[in-house]
């Protein structure tokens, strides 16, 4: 039999070393996605956030108008 057509084993070590890549293959794709969950809670902050702010200061607007308007005639 030649060496080419002899049956292939994998040692110990090899099998150990795919079983880690294929985990961290795992790992790695499971904290991509929670990183693009995160991303997307961090968007719709920022947006609530921007609301409020325009928020207040329509409010502080409105009120010197009011203001404003109280003191004219």
């Amino acid at each position: 039999m030649k060496m080419s057509e002899m049956p292939r084993f994998d040692c110990a070590p090899g099998i150990r070393l795919q079983a880690h890549e294929k985990l961290t293959e795992v790992h790695l794709r499971n904290f991509e996605r929670r990183m693009e969950r995160l991303e997307e809670v961090i968007v719709r902050l920022e947006k609530r956030l921007w609301i409020t702010v325009y928020g207040v200061v329509a409010i502080i607007l409105a009120e010197g108008v009011q203001g404003i308007l109280a003191v004219t005639p």
